[in-house]
Parts: C-alpha cells; sequence; structure tokens
C-alpha cells in the first residue's frame, strides 16, 4: 500500500470520480459505506493509512451528521483540499440523489390499486429496516444498564411530549446523563490526520453551525418566507442526528408530515424506498423536498432540503478537524458522547412504533410481512436491496389474494 501523505496529493478530478464509483455501487448504509471506503481508498489507492482512516471515522461517528459523508468529505479534502472535499460529497450523493428524486415523481403515478400495494410494501419495509437499526444500534450503544435507562428515559421523553423540542430535549438529556454515569476507558490514540485548516476558518464554520441552528427559525418566522422555513427544517434535522442516518426519520418527520407539508404515506414510501438505492440514506431529504405541498417543491425544494439537511455536518467537521486530536481523549467529551447516543437509540425506538408501525401495519398479514423482511435483514444478512423487492412483491401478492 503506498504511504499516506499528509497535505493534498491529488486532483479533484480524480476524486470526483473515486467517489462517483463508490456513490453508484455503495449498498447497504453506512456501516457497509465505511467498508467500502476503507477497501478503495485505504487498501487500494493509499490515499491514507489505517490509523488516519480509523481515527477519522472516530471523529466522523462522534459528531452529529451522516457519518459515511462526513468521512467522504474528509478524504476528499485530505487528498485534494476544498475542491477534493466537494468533488467527495458530490460524487458520493447526487447518484442516490437523483434517483430520490425520480422516485417522488414515481409516486404520483402509483395511485391504482397495484401502485398503492407497491407504496404499502415501501412502508411494511421501513418496519423492518426500522427495527433492524433499533436492535443494532440498542446492541452497539446501549451495552449497559445506565445507557439502556438513558434510552428507555428518551423513549418516555419523546412519547409523552412529542414534537421536536421533545426530540432535542432527549438529546440534551442523554448528554448530561452520560457526564454523570456515562465516564469510562478513554479511546486509543490513532495517526494524525494530517488537515491544515486555519483556525479562523474552523472557527468561522463552528459559528455559522450554531448561527444557523439558532437563528434559522428565527429569520424564517420573522421573514415568512416557505423557503427558509424548509431549509431551516431540513438544517435542523441534519443539525441533530447522532448515531447513525436512521436517527434522521423521527427528526424529518417532526419537520415534514406533523407540519403538513407531506403526508406520512408518502414519507414512509419514500423512506422504503431509500433502503433500495446506493449512497447515503439522508438524500432521502432530496425526495421529500421534490414531495412537498407547499412551493418551493419539485426541484428547488429538492435542492433546498438537500443542501440543508447534509450542511451542518460539514460545518461541524471543519468546525473540529484542527482540535480533534486533543478533544477525542477528553473523558467528558467521550461520556457525554456515550449518553449522546444511548438517548438516540430512544428517539429511534419511539419512532418505530409512530409512525412507522401505526401507518403500516393495518392487518396480521402486514405484520407477518414485515417480520419476514426484518428476519431477512438480521438472521439471513441478505442485501437491502433484495429485502425491497421481497416485501414488495409478498405485499402485492397478498393483495391480489385477498
Amino acid at each position: 500500500m503506498a504511504q499516506a501523505k499528509t497535505t493534498p496529493s491529488g486532483g479533484a478530478v480524480e476524486v470526483l470520480w473515486a467517489f462517483l464509483k463508490l456513490g453508484l455501487t455503495s449498498f447497504g448504509g453506512p456501516v457497509a459505506h465505511l467498508g467500502y471506503f476503507r477497501h478503495e481508498l485505504v487498501e487500494r489507492r493509499g490515499w491514507v493509512d489505517e490509523a488516519q482512516y480509523a481515527d477519522l471515522v472516530a471523529l466522523c461517528q462522534f459528531l452529529p451528521g451522516p457519518a459515511s459523508s462526513k468521512v467522504g468529505f474528509a478524504l476528499g479534502l485530505h487528498r485534494a483540499g476544498p475542491l477534493g472535499g466537494l468533488a467527495a460529497w458530490t460524487g458520493f450523493t447526487l447518484p442516490s440523489a437523483a434517483l430520490m428524486f425520480a422516485f417522488a415523481y414515481g409516486v404520483a403515478a402509483l395511485s391504482g390499486p397495484w401502485g398503492l400495494a407497491v407504496i404499502h410494501g415501501l412502508k411494511l419495509m421501513a418496519v423492518a429496516i426500522v427495527a433492524h437499526a433499533v436492535l443494532g444500534m440498542a446492541r452497539a450503544l446501549t451495552p449497559d444498564f445506565r445507557r439502556a435507562a438513558i434510552a428507555v428515559a428518551a423513549v418516555a421523553v419523546v412519547t409523552l411530549i412529542g414534537g421536536g423540542l421533545a426530540q432535542i430535549g432527549a438529546i440534551l438529556m442523554g448528554a448530561v446523563a452520560g457526564l454523570a454515569f456515562c465516564r469510562g476507558a478513554a479511546l486509543p490514540r490513532g495517526g494524525d490526520l494530517g488537515f491544515r485548516i486555519p483556525h479562523r476558518v474552523a472557527f468561522a464554520c463552528l459559528a455559522a453551525y450554531v448561527l444557523l441552528l439558532l437563528g434559522g427559525p428565527l429569520v424564517a418566522h420573522a421573514t415568512g418566507s416557505q423557503a427558509l422555513a424548509v431549509f431551516d427544517g431540513f438544517y435542523r434535522s441534519g443539525a441533530l442526528v447522532f448515531g447513525g442516518g436512521h436517527v434522521v426519520l423521527p427528526l424529518l418527520q417532526v419537520e415534514t408530515v406533523d407540519t403538513g407539508w407531506t403526508t406520512r404515506d408518502v414519507f414512509l414510501a419514500g423512506y422504503g424506498a431509500a433502503q433500495a438505492i446506493p449512497g447515503p440514506l439522508f438524500t432521502f431529504a432530496a425526495y421529500l423536498g421534490a414531495s412537498l405541498g407547499p412551493q418551493p417543491n419539485g426541484l428547488p425544494g429538492a435542492a433546498i432540503a438537500l443542501v440543508a439537511v447534509f450542511l451542518p455536518g460539514l460545518l461541524i467537521l471543519l468546525g473540529v478537524l484542527p482540535f480533534w486530536a486533543s478533544l477525542r481523549h477528553t473523558p467528558a467529551a467521550q461520556a457525554a458522547l456515550r449518553g449522546t447516543n444511548a438517548a438516540v437509540v430512544g428517539i429511534l425506538a419511539a419512532a418505530l412504533y409512530d409512525p412507522v408501525w401505526t401507518s403500516a401495519i393495518i392487518r396480521p398479514l402486514d405484520a407477518v410481512i414485515a417480520a419476514a423482511g426484518f428476519v431477512a435483514l438480521t438472521a439471513l444478512k441478505a442485501p437491502p436491496l433484495a429485502v425491497v423487492i421481497g416485501v414488495v412483491a409478498a405485499n402485492l401478492a397478498v393483495t391480489a389474494i385477498t
């Protein structure tokens, strides 16, 4: 393997083509994406070494936002500077975003009995995939009684209070509980990432992250602009995602379904379809932006939603990169992260019941089909694309029989 360098050593075009290939072929969710990245960019191309890659993955899992997209952006930044980071994000994101945008228009055509059966099958797939995500995250992020208790408390907060503020409150509660109860061994030290980001740029990115998060709702309300309201809703969803891409589901549900911008049926059909395509799950935002009832929708809505949901993760990544080597070894930061991750397990578990289960499971056979999809994902380790096809086909067969 070639020796990894600590300064940009390639071109943006090289980065774009490498990540376009990954964007077209990386099925299976963020954990699988990280495996594809390691094979292509660490083993095959030698852009970074194993220690550097492990340290970068740890950082991107520590921060809010989609982990695999942040890792890809950072690898492009490391390889070819700012244009390389943009090229990496573009190549990895656009294929799945284009597919989800196209599906937003395809859903409108599914209006007959068979089309509705396809949509219902995708909603059943959402039940299976969210249950699978809850199980996997619970095993990894709530391995002891204290973190399991934080998860249960988060379920109670989200279920009893409801709304976006309840989710924010559950995350903050998890961080505080983690500081109090979840201190543990420090993370192992990784390799020097070698990023050369000026501190003034890092502070500007952190300031932008906070200003957009706190000021966005105020500006949108003051101006009455629907475009700014859409940007703010998707930005806040992207800014509060900890612990995996599936956690964006309840956040986006609050911002789009609870506000009346779209319906639960449209929302869950798109979420089910998102499991069948390569690339980051966050491109679900492009589908939602295109499907919104009030304008902007269509292509402008998709573009606003897509940029807004990814932007906070990239801003905070750029803001933290220069300080990560020391930050990751701070016991308080690690303890808060443990509590936050436990809380997001509870948030996702609450979403599994409402809206996912309550909207999809209408008859006993629905539960059987969803359970079969769950077993295929967990026990058989079947590819998500194959499970999507199987669940939709099973629902079509049930529709034909009944």
